[in-house]
């Protein structure tokens, strides 16, 4: 599908969920914008009246494309998968693609909103320690299923929409102080990854929005 306007994400430098869509933008090769919504300047600028009339759950990303605007990273990359050239973020063979979809979901429902800003600034004081269990949780899960099904990548030898999912929780574990060497399989999945320039482009380090300290 071509268009003449080049997408809009509005995402937030360290969010895992706009990460994903960047190494997905990056993957396929994806001319975009970027418009910076800060989760803890002014209280939050997710929370305010403009931003929710985008995004109605108050949360990045959200992407403007094709003359729709789009939320939830993986309804994004799926979408872009689904109307864009490129590699393939889903296999086309069904059985890998469901073992893409349980990894992907496992990580962006039960990892990941457990241990994000908004409920953890509702924990308190016990928050790295509670982002740490929850983290551990899916990992000790999701370690021995990569044991069986990856190969180079996530599942076999092509990247996937999975492999956008990992690197971002990686990132958030080690974050969150989580020893990763307990997990060989992602921890090598991991390093990989990071050597591939769709997911050196789009760190968080190196976003229109990163601060000058953590910067690469």
């Amino acid at each position: 599908m071509a268009t003449q306007t080049k997408p809009v994400l509005y995402g937030y430098f360290r969010s895992s969920c706009s990460w994903r869509v960047r190494i997905a933008f990056a993957l396929k090769g994806i001319e975009y914008d970027q418009v910076p919504v800060n989760l803890i300047k002014d209280g939050g600028q997710q929370l305010k009246e403009q931003y929710k009339a985008l995004n109605p759950m108050q949360q990045v990303p959200a992407v403007e494309i094709d003359g729709i605007t789009l939320s939830q990273s993986l309804a994004v990359i799926q979408y872009i998968d689904e109307t864009r050239p490129g590699p393939r973020l889903l296999p086309t063979d069904p059985k890998a693609r469901a073992q893409v979809r349980i990894i992907s979901d496992l990580i962006a429902s039960g990892i990941q909103p457990l241990q994000n800003l908004y409920v953890l600034q509702k924990i308190g004081a016990e928050k790295v320690q509670w982002a740490q269990h929850f983290i551990n949780r899916g990992f000790q899960a999701l370690e021995p299923i990569l044991k069986q099904i990856s190969g180079k990548y996530c599942v076999g030898d092509e990247i996937s929409m999975a492999d956008i999912c990992l690197v971002p929780q990686v990132y958030n574990a080690e974050r969150f102080k989580v020893d990763v060497e307990q997990y060989p399989t992602i921890k090598r999945l991991n390093e990989t990854l990071l050597e591939t320039e769709a997911f050196k482009v789009s760190h968080p380090s190196r976003q229109p929005d990163t601060p000058a300290d953590l910067r690469a």
